[in-house]
């Protein structure tokens, strides 16, 4: 088995390895999916603006309607509204649409 773990990673089938801690009660929060429209002038300042909202677990360019996917989680549904009131106030921000994650039915993300 460590053998084939080995030519595994020499390989590059193998890339990395990674920790995921279960989730305790309470600590999960809420989770939600923000779409963005942003004006292409100021995309780089509405990501760099994203950046720094510590609740802000990933940012995803997409195409379609929307320019960008940010996921968001919150210790609750007041933190998680106050955000997207600040998300939508950001400067070249045109236009949100969110989903609040109700229960994950397939999770195969590490």
């Amino acid at each position: 088995m460590v053998a084939r773990i080995a030519r595994l990673e020499s390989g590059g089938a193998i890339v990395g390895y990674t920790v995921r801690l279960a989730a305790t009660e309470g600590e999960q929060g809420v989770q939600a999916f923000v779409n963005l429209a942003v004006s292409p002038k100021a995309a780089r300042a509405v990501i760099e603006r994203l950046s720094l909202l510590p609740e802000l677990r990933q940012l995803a360019a997409v195409s379609g309607e929307f320019d960008y996917l940010a996921v968001l989680r919150a210790p609750n549904t007041q933190r998680l509204d106050a955000l997207l009131d600040e998300i939508g106030e950001i400067d070249g921000v045109l236009s949100t649409t969110t989903s609040v994650l109700l229960a994950m039915r397939v999770d195969r993300v590490a």
